[in-house]
């Protein structure tokens, strides 16, 4: 419906017709910023948020499967270790460079997330849980269990970080501005697949899967492309945990570090775009900064998460946006 000039009908829509352009703005905007972080902080605090980009690639990945598809899965540690290990078995055992460790270990994850997910997707809701959770442990006891190929509790050491165009990685902030030129592509990618037609298709099997199968779409398929999409961004998130580490052991395939990044998918928001970021962030400051202050930090990560379930259940960002739109509903 137009608006006639001149009324207090226009006042209305003009700010919802630049809303948009402001929507594609701030997220650039966040970006600059955070690019310019390095220069304001020091080398910890930029490690820190090194691995904060880290965890947000990994929660995002998790959110395209348990926010969009409305698959909780707690078996997503599997493939951030599967690909972290191929990394490092193949440089180590094999003297092989980034160049070629990089992609192998991503298309080994994305295969066993193929697998995975077909066994995986014999079965929805608390069967699907179970099913993710019992893969995953299989993973963790191998990385246990088979010394020669992963050294077992010791782990492997020895790794070194890339150095892409001649760009000396080993450097904190370097490597910060790296993650975050990673972790940016990857969002804007799966931002990009959630808006498609397939992602509506998803959302649509979330919501309706009978509904779905009715009108001719393969239910299955459609979550089942999504498992091993999500599976490859996982394993993203593995080589850069993997290359800032420069060492892996056997507890990054454990189910806590599945249960945080489904932590932080609730927190955030699930089902939004920048709702598992946010809730990355929150869950690794108090892992890594309020533990060194904080004995009980675990408690307080609890509070916190409670306070979030009850005050905004669907998130962080659907509560921020509810509080924005109310203040500005009052403003007007």
């Amino acid at each position: 419906m137009s608006a006639i000039p001149g009324t207090e009908s226009e006042m209305i829509v003009t700010p919802l017709r630049r809303s948009p352009s402001l929507a594609r703005v701030l997220p650039l905007i966040a970006l600059a910023l955070l690019a310019l972080l390095p220069f304001a902080i020091g080398e910890y605090f930029v490690n820190l948020a090194s691995q904060v980009i880290i965890a947000v690639v990994f929660a995002s990945s998790l959110n395209l499967l348990a926010g969009y598809g409305g698959l909780t899965s707690l078996g997503h540690a599997a493939f951030l270790g599967i690909s972290a290990y191929t990394s490092a078995w193949l440089a180590t055992k094999l003297g092989l460079g980034h160049a070629i460790t990089a992609p192998a270990a991503l298309l080994v994850t994305t295969l066993m997330g193929m697998l995975f997910g077909w066994i995986s997707l014999r079965a929805t809701g608390l069967g699907f849980l179970m099913l993710t959770l019992a893969l995953s442990q299989i993973v963790w006891g191998l990385a246990y269990r088979l010394v020669n190929v992963t050294n077992g509790d010791n782990g492997i050491s020895g790794l070194t970080r890339p150095h892409p165009f001649g760009w000396n990685l080993d450097l904190s902030n370097n490597y910060y501005w790296f993650s975050l030129l990673v972790g940016a592509l990857c969002i804007w990618l799966m931002k990009r697949l959630v808006e498609s037609a397939f992602g509506a298709s998803l959302r649509g099997t979330r919501d309706q899967p009978r509904r779905m199968e009715a009108l001719g779409y393969h239910v299955w398929a459609i979550r089942w492309t999504t498992f091993v999409i999500s599976s490859f961004f996982a394993g993203v998130a593995g080589l850069l945990y993997v290359w800032f580490n420069k060492y892996i052991h056997p507890s990054v395939t454990a189910v806590p570090v599945s249960a945080e990044a489904l932590l932080s998918v609730i927190a955030g928001g699930a089902g939004t775009v920048y709702g598992p970021a946010l809730g990355a962030v929150i869950v690794v400051i108090l892992k890594n900064y309020a533990s060194a202050f904080i004995e009980r930090w675990n408690m307080m990560l609890g509070l916190v998460f409670l306070f979030i379930v009850i005050f905004m259940p669907a998130g962080l960002v659907a509560g921020l946006t509810s509080a924005w739109r109310r203040v500005r509903g009052g403003r007007a």
